[in-house]
């Protein structure tokens, strides 16, 4: 029982929030081993809101396979909320 976490989702993020969440994320993916996913968010402080679009996108494909990496799925997807706010 342990394990159920709860995430707090936040659709309000700015900018700077989304590009400090998606920079936590390339963090994490890396400490995982999982450098082909923490690629997609090398650079993307001040990147077009459609590049980061499509990254996110392709991060979210990528690990649709890999139930062990949910926890940065669901980040991804918080992150996927805020993009209007770009």
């Amino acid at each position: 029982m342990d394990s159920d976490k709860t995430m707090k989702i936040v659709t309000n993020l700015d900018r700077g929030g989304v590009e400090g969440l998606l920079g936590e994320i390339r963090a994490q993916a890396a400490a995982k081993n999982l450098p082909e996913l923490a690629s997609l968010f090398h650079g993307i402080e001040g990147m077009p809101r459609a590049q980061i679009e499509q990254r996110v996108g392709n991060a979210l494909k990528w690990l649709a396979d890999k139930p062990q990496h949910a926890g940065i799925s669901a980040q991804l997807e918080m992150a996927e909320l805020n993009l209007k706010n770009l």
